[in-house]
């Protein structure tokens, strides 16, 4: 089985649900704010999540580096206290603004491995201090635990999430979900990895108390060779929307749609 690079198996959702309705219809006169934050938030754990992997991998992996950096040439990164044994915590500083792939943060990160990523049980933990995406502040800790019993699974656990869009707006989250990697195990390779979330929730409430509720329906589906979720449904929750998101059969695209009351409307993520 491969172990050099589970951590990749971060389910890159960098993209996901970031999109736009192209009708005019009666949704549009409803409070959707919850909706576009909770894909911001969404993509925000992500992006973090793959900061921490790419820590494990820069710093604990014996495997041959190669690639990019995720946390990009601005931002830089020290273990404090520096030790040769677990638990082992790293504090990546992207300062008063760090901007990789047309992505600033500033801030810091505090990631947490209990054992190499790779290790069933082991957990990542990331905290944000004084952290902003694209202005946007971003609070709260996400637990990445290794759940494998036979394939490679995570669970990622967000708590005390708090999200401040630029405009002000609060969001609380939190929610789990589970992320299996379902091809490409046994290759040295990258390119033939698929991951698949299997299951799980988030939820997100605005300072008014508008809540929404994701749900995954079908396996959410994302090949490491496409930047986007190629197949799977998120069932949609809240007191005006109640729909569902489909990312399409397979294909390598950025279109879905978003169905409600048997009306479809085309999405771009």
């Amino acid at each position: 089985m491969k172990r050099n690079f589970y951590l990749s198996a971060a389910f890159t959702l960098t993209c996901f649900l970031f999109f736009s309705c192209t009708k005019e219809d009666s949704l549009s006169a409803t409070d959707n704010s919850s909706v576009t934050a909770s894909a911001s938030i969404d993509a925000v754990n992500e992006l973090d999540i793959q900061t921490g992997t790419q820590v494990s991998f820069d710093n604990l992996s014996t495997a041959k580096k190669t690639g990019k950096s995720l946390t990009g040439s601005c931002a830089t990164v020290t273990m404090d206290p520096q030790t040769t044994s677990f638990p082992k915590t790293f504090y990546i500083d992207f300062g008063t603004g760090c901007t990789t792939n047309g992505i600033t943060r500033k801030g810091k990160l505090k990631i947490t491995f209990s054992n190499y990523i790779t290790e069933t049980g082991s957990t990542m933990t990331v905290e944000r201090i004084d952290y902003y995406v694209n202005n946007n502040k971003v609070e709260g800790k996400i637990e990445y635990k290794n759940t494998t019993v036979t394939v490679p699974q995570w669970t990622r656990t967000v708590t005390n999430g708090i999200f401040t869009d630029t405009k002000g707006d609060v969001y609380n989250n939190s929610g789990s979900y589970t992320i299996k990697q379902t091809a490409g195990i046994e290759t040295l390779t990258l390119t033939d990895n698929t991951y698949e979330m299997i299951e799980g929730t988030h939820t997100v409430t605005k300072q008014n108390g508008a809540k929404i509720t994701l749900t995954v329906l079908e396996p959410l589906v994302k090949n490491f060779s496409c930047d986007y979720v190629s197949k799977g449904k998120l069932k949609v929750e809240s007191t005006i929307l109640n729909g569902t998101i489909n990312y399409g059969n397979g294909d390598c695209d950025n279109k879905g749609t978003y169905t409600q009351n048997g009306i479809e409307f085309p999405i771009t993520m």
